[in-house]
């Protein structure tokens, strides 16, 4: 038996991030996650560090909470990110009303935004599309999700936290309406904790059920496309309603496309489709025709951890809420001892984590706050024991599989 203040269950950037914001508190807190850490929803995103521009016409509160995330992830994560910018283009038979929108609404956000003609443009990226009507660049990025992961559990565990990267867990303890800790199939067997916390994303319906209460899921799934492309400088993003195969995310040798939106029933068990390739590689390719012919060196699909308790049903999954959610479940269903975190971005990740570690705390009676946001993460400027750390903690998500052990 394994005794514990706060049992965090998920290892992907939220609850690695509730993890290590706890335990700088001086909270004792233990992670526990299946198959190694950040292999869900984190290691297989397209890695965009969002500016907040995707959002800004749509979602004020969204747009504003990313850029204040991207500005703090500049400062903490180091080597974990690359320091792009990014293109909104605008081809010749997409809306201009809504390039001028997305425009406005950036500055009244306090996202930077500047108009490029697409000749500047080009002196970055000279492959872009002739059809390029507009360009706006923001200060989009990319986060290298294995590294993310890395770097914020070697300073959780730094910081005192437990870190069980191979340790699922196969049912949650309750005691007079109370959930008291888990067991785990790992050589400790069983966890009391004062409080439990489910981060497992698009998973949290299931460890949800475990606990008798509905964290109402509805995840998506999404296709990424690896390409082999050296040179490219910039995110580029479409600049059209959220639709299939509007982004270009860029590594150092290889480019990633992303991404189609299709409702799943199981996280783990799902069918894709060739269609999802074949759409997402055309629409890419309308802005950046080098897509259309690049080597692919490999392909995988994510799952959306989207929340959905009153989905409107002419919304479709692209019109659910990308924002995040704490959910007390002594306040909504009588069963203490338990929060989940729900919804929100991986740009995002350290703001969720910090808001449920407010919750927590104030549940512990813990008064000291969060510092996640002023202390640089560990060895985030070391790309080479970052890597050594993606190792440690058994770290196989693809999305910068490219990146990992490069020295970049």
């Amino acid at each position: 038996m394994h005794s514990t203040e706060v049992l965090v269950v998920g290892g992907g950037g939220t609850g690695i991030g509730i993890a290590r914001d706890l335990a700088m508190r001086g909270v004792d807190v233990t992670l526990v996650d299946r198959g190694g850490l950040g292999i869900g929803t984190t290691g297989r995103s397209h890695g965009l560090l969002h500016s907040g521009a995707r959002y800004a016409e749509a979602d004020a509160a969204g747009a504003r909470e990313c850029i204040v995330e991207n500005e703090i992830l500049r400062d903490i994560a180091g080597a974990c990110i690359r320091d792009t910018g990014g293109y909104f283009i605008r081809l010749e038979d997409d809306d201009p009303e809504y390039f001028e929108e997305k425009y406005e609404a950036c500055l009244d956000h306090d996202i930077p935004a500047e108009r490029l003609s697409p000749e500047q443009a080009r002196e970055d990226v000279p492959d872009l599309s002739e059809d390029v009507t507009e360009v706006m660049a923001v200060p989009d990025g990319v986060i290298y999700p294995s590294r993310l992961v890395a770097a914020t559990a070697a300073d959780a565990r730094d910081h005192g936290a437990t870190i069980l990267p191979d340790a699922p867990v196969t049912d949650l303890f309750k005691d007079d309406g109370r959930v008291i800790g888990a067991a785990v199939d790992h050589d400790v067997g069983k966890i009391h904790a004062d409080h439990v916390v489910n981060a497992t994303g698009a998973w949290a319906g299931q460890l949800g059920d475990m606990a008798g209460v509905d964290v109402e899921m509805k995840p998506t799934r999404g296709v990424m496309i690896c390409q082999e492309y050296e040179g490219l400088d910039r995110v580029l993003n479409r600049a059209r309603d959220p639709d299939d195969g509007d982004i270009v995310i860029p590594h150092a040798d290889e480019v990633v496309l992303g991404t189609t939106s299709v409702e799943v029933d199981d996280p783990d068990e799902y069918e894709t489709e060739e269609w999802e390739v074949e759409r997402t590689i055309e629409e890419c390719a309308a802005m950046f025709p080098p897509a259309a012919n690049a080597h692919e060196t490999r392909t995988y699909w994510g799952v959306r951890p989207l929340y959905a308790p009153e989905e409107a049903e002419t919304g479709g999954a692209r019109g659910i809420s990308r924002g995040f959610f704490v959910l007390d479940h002594d306040e909504r269903d009588e069963v203490d001892g338990f929060t989940s975190v729900v919804g929100g971005k991986l740009t995002t990740h350290r703001m969720m984590a910090e808001a449920a570690a407010d919750a927590i705390a104030d549940r512990l009676d813990v008064e000291e706050p969060s510092r996640t946001a002023e202390e640089p993460l560990y060895a985030s400027d070391d790309p080479d024991t970052l890597d050594a750390l993606v190792d440690e903690f058994d770290i196989d998500g693809p999305a910068d599989a490219d990146v990992i052990g490069s020295g970049q």
